[in-house]
C-alpha cells in the first residue's frame, strides 16, 4: 500500500526511546495516571445516533502514550490476531511523530479506525498490558483509532493502493465486508485487477450493515470503498454469488476469495418467530441504522418497535440491538440472557453503556413461546433457568426451574443468538465445507476448489472485524504466491508453444 511518508522499521520499539539523553524511566511511566477520552453522557446519547467517545486529539493521545513502558516481550502485540506493533507505533507517537506512528498501524491493518473502534482490546491487547495489572491499560484501542482518524484527515482519505505494474490477472472476490476489503486492497496493491461481488447495495458488509453508526460512522467505511474504486478496484453489487451470478462464472478468474461472512440469523425455535414485528437482529440493525436510500428493497422502513422491545441473545449483537431500539424510541427494552452475566461472550463497555441507557437485564431467563394477537407479536413467555456442570463451550449448562414461568409483554421482539453461513450457500460450486456451512480450509486459506481461498466469518463462524482480517491476512500470501506461479507458468507454456 502506498504511503506519503517513509515506512518505519517495523520493531520500531528496538530504538531505544529517550528523554534528555537517558533511556526511558518504566517505574516513572507507572505513576502516569491514565488519560481518558470524553463521551456523550447517556441521556444526550440515546437521543442521537453519533458515536458515543468524542475519541482524542493529539496532545491527550501523545499523554497517553507515555504511559506504554515499552515491555520488550510486547504481550500486547503478540495478543493482536493481526500482529500489530503496538509499542512501536506507540513510541513514535508519545514523541508527537504521528504520520510515523499511523505507518505503523497501517503496515499490519487496512482500517486501524476501525479495529480501534470495534475490537474487544479488553480481551486482546488491553487485556495483556502490564500496566492494566495495578492500574487501567494504555487506551491502545483508542489511540489507535485517533492515529487512523488523524492520518485520514491528513491525506483527504484513505491511503489508494498504487501498484507498480499491472500483471494482467484478474482476481475475484465475494464479499466487501472487512475481509473482502483487505484481500482486494492487496491485490490490487500487487497489479492484479480486482473485482467484488457484493449482495449488499454498498460496500462493508457487517461494517456497514450490521454496526450501528453509535459505534462507528458510516463515512469511514465510505472512504475505504471510495480509496478502492480509486485504484481501480470495481465493485458489483446487489449480486449474489450462487444466485446472480453462477459458480462456474468465477472460473474466468485466476484466482477468488470468499469473505462473505456469516450472515443467516439463528432462530430460537420457537411458534410465532416468522409473526409481525419479530426480527432477526440483522433486519432489525439495517432497518435501525441506515436511511432508506441506503436499503434494500426488501427492507425499506425502520422497524416498529412501539413502547416494549424485548431482545434475546448475550453477545455485542444483542447490545447493538437494545441500544439501537432504545434510540428508536422504545419506552421499555428489555434483555433476555439465559445465563449469568459472567458467562456473556461480549464487552462488559457494551453492557455498561446498556445499562447506563435504561436497558433491562433480565439474566437466568430464556424465552419459551411467543403471544400473538392479529399476527403480531405481543408477549413473550419466559422461564427462570439455573446453572448446572459445564458444556461443550465450558460455560455451565442452563436448566429450566419448573414453576418459574412469566410473560413480558412486547411489541417487538428481536433475536440475536448468533449467525451461520449456511450450507445451501455454496450449491454445486465443489467447496467443502462443515456442517455449519463454514469452508474448510489449510491454514493459508485454501479451499478444496484449485484458485479457490477463503477468510473470515465463513470460515471460522461469527467473530470479529480484526479475526476477519486476520483470516484475510493468512490467505493474501498464499494467493500471490498462486498467481505468480500461475503467471510463470503460462509464460513456459507461450515460450514453448
Amino acid at each position: 500500500m502506498s504511503d506519503e511518508t517513509e515506512q518505519p522499521p517495523k520493531r520500531a520499539r528496538k530504538q531505544q526511546l529517550t528523554r534528555a539523553g537517558q533511556p526511558i524511566d518504566r517505574r516513572q511511566r507507572l505513576r502516569i495516571p491514565p488519560h481518558h477520552v470524553t463521551k456523550q453522557t447517556p441521556h444526550d446519547r440515546i437521543h442521537n445516533w453519533d458515536e458515543v467517545y468524542f475519541g482524542y486529539t493529539a496532545g491527550p493521545a501523545m499523554f497517553e502514550a507515555q504511559r506504554c513502558i515499552q515491555c520488550p516481550a510486547a504481550p500486547c502485540t503478540q495478543a493482536c490476531p493481526i500482529d500489530n506493533d503496538i509499542p512501536g507505533a506507540l513510541a513514535f507517537l508519545e514523541l508527537g511523530k504521528l504520520a510515523d506512528a499511523a505507518a505503523i498501524f497501517r503496515q499490519t491493518s487496512e482500517m486501524p479506525e476501525l479495529c480501534g473502534r470495534l475490537c474487544p482490546q479488553e480481551a486482546l491487547c488491553e487485556g495483556v498490558c502490564v500496566i492494566g495489572k495495578n492500574a487501567k491499560p494504555v487506551a491502545i484501542g483508542k489511540l489507535e483509532a485517533f492515529l487512523g482518524d488523524w492520518d485520514r484527515k491528513q491525506r483527504g482519505g484513505f491511503p489508494v493502493p498504487a501498484p507498480e505494474h499491472e500483471s494482467g490477472q484478474q482476481v475475484a472476490v465475494v464479499g466487501a465486508g472487512p475481509a473482502g476489503l483487505a484481500v482486494a486492497e492487496q491485490m490490487r496493491a500487487a497489479g492484479h485487477s480486482v473485482t467484488v461481488f457484493e449482495a449488499w447495495p454498498s460496500a462493508g458488509g457487517v461494517l456497514r450493515y450490521g454496526i450501528p453508526n453509535f459505534k462507528t460512522a458510516k463515512d469511514i467505511v465510505d472512504e475505504k470503498a471510495e480509496a478502492l474504486c480509486q485504484a481501480g478496484v470495481e465493485f458489483r453489487f446487489d449480486t449474489r454469488v450462487g444466485v446472480d451470478v453462477d459458480w462456474t462464472a468465477l472460473s474466468q478468474y485466476d484466482a477468488v476469495f470468499l469473505g462473505h461472512g456469516a450472515s443467516v440469523g439463528k432462530r430460537l425455535g420457537l411458534d410465532g418467530e416468522r409473526l409481525a414485528r419479530v426480527y432477526s437482529a440483522t433486519e432489525f440493525l439495517v432497518r435501525a441504522n441506515l436511511s432508506d436510500d441506503q436499503l434494500p428493497s426488501a427492507l425499506w422502513s425502520a422497524p416498529d418497535v412501539g413502547r416494549n422491545v424485548v431482545v434475546v441473545g448475550g453477545g455485542d449483537t444483542s447490545m447493538d440491538c437494545v441500544r439501537s431500539a432504545v434510540r428508536l424510541g422504545a419506552e421499555q427494552v428489555t434483555l433476555l440472557y439465559r445465563r449469568t452475566e459472567n458467562e456473556m461472550m461480549g464487552r462488559e463497555e457494551e453492557r455498561r453503556h446498556a445499562r447506563e441507557e435504561g436497558v433491562i437485564f433480565e439474566y437466568l431467563t430464556t424465552p419459551v413461546g411467543l403471544i400473538k394477537r392479529d399476527g403480531a407479536v405481543v408477549g413473550v413467555e419466559c422461564v427462570r433457568m439455573s446453572l448446572g456442570e459445564p458444556d461443550e463451550s465450558g460455560r455451565r449448562r442452563p436448566t429450566p426451574l419448573p414453576g418459574s414461568e412469566f410473560v413480558i409483554d412486547c411489541d417487538a421482539f428481536v433475536v440475536a443468538v448468533g449467525y451461520d453461513v449456511g450450507r445451501e450457500v455454496y450449491g454445486d460450486s465443489g467447496i467443502d465445507v462443515n456442517d455449519w456451512g463454514e469452508v474448510l480450509v489449510d491454514e493459508h486459506g485454501r479451499t478444496s476448489r484449485p484458485g479457490v481461498f477463503a477468510g473470515g466469518d465463513n470460515v471460522i463462524g461469527a467473530d470479529l472485524v480484526v479475526t476477519a482480517l486476520a483470516g484475510a491476512h493468512a490467505a493474501i500470501p498464499a494467493m500471490l504466491e498462486y498467481l505468480a506461479d500461475l503467471q510463470s507458468e503460462r509464460a513456459l507454456a507461450m515460450a514453448a508453444g
